[in-house]
């Protein structure tokens, strides 16, 4: 992303009002990601909203799935979840809400997607345990303590799941989630 130069921003400041309207107008609609950051700055779309909306992509991407290698197809639906989850902190800044989108997906994967675990090829199985990785480092940097008790059962249910399968990963994975 190139940085912003204090030439360009006086140009900036000596367009009319007009022609920033024409421009910010003309990028929103080429850029989604932009146009739902203004959306939301100016409160045409509320937090609950932007949520309920990324966890419906979420959930068509990863129920959705299907393919003649389903391992590979709900590997590739994972990460495309993964980028709607950062998109999602990108324009809102809310480390909480991150966190739950972060767990909606964990739910989804182990209530409905835990018989490809044991497949031969394991990336699914490894970008799962990333995921669940990622999740508890997120808890645990930015959360409050409070938190943590509360997210403990559930971290602890998909930490026994994935240890229980026995199979080698490349990073250390926690048995259970330590609350201090």
């Amino acid at each position: 992303m190139p940085s912003v130069s204090t030439g360009f921003k006086q140009a900036v400041k000596k367009l009319s009002d007009k022609d920033k309207e024409a421009i910010i107008l003309r990028a929103a609609r080429r850029d989604a990601e932009l146009y739902d950051l203004l959306a939301f700055e100016l409160g045409e779309l509320t937090l609950e909203d932007l949520y309920n909306q990324t966890a419906s992509t979420i959930h068509d991407l990863m129920i959705g799935t299907s393919g003649r290698f389903l391992g590979r197809a709900l590997t590739k639906s994972l990460r495309k979840s993964a980028k709607e989850i950062a998109r999602f902190k990108r324009i809102t800044k809310d480390v909480k809400l991150e966190t739950d989108l972060h767990l909606y997906l964990l739910r989804l994967i182990f209530d409905n997607f835990t018989g490809q675990f044991d497949s031969y090829y394991k990336a699914f199985y490894t970008a799962t345990a990333r995921l669940l990785q990622r999740t508890v480092q997120l808890i645990r940097k930015n959360l409050h303590e409070d938190y943590h008790l509360e997210y403990k059962a559930e971290l602890d249910s998909f930490l026994e799941q994935i240890h229980s399968r026995n199979k080698p990963l490349s990073f250390d994975l926690p048995r259970e989630f330590v609350v201090e």
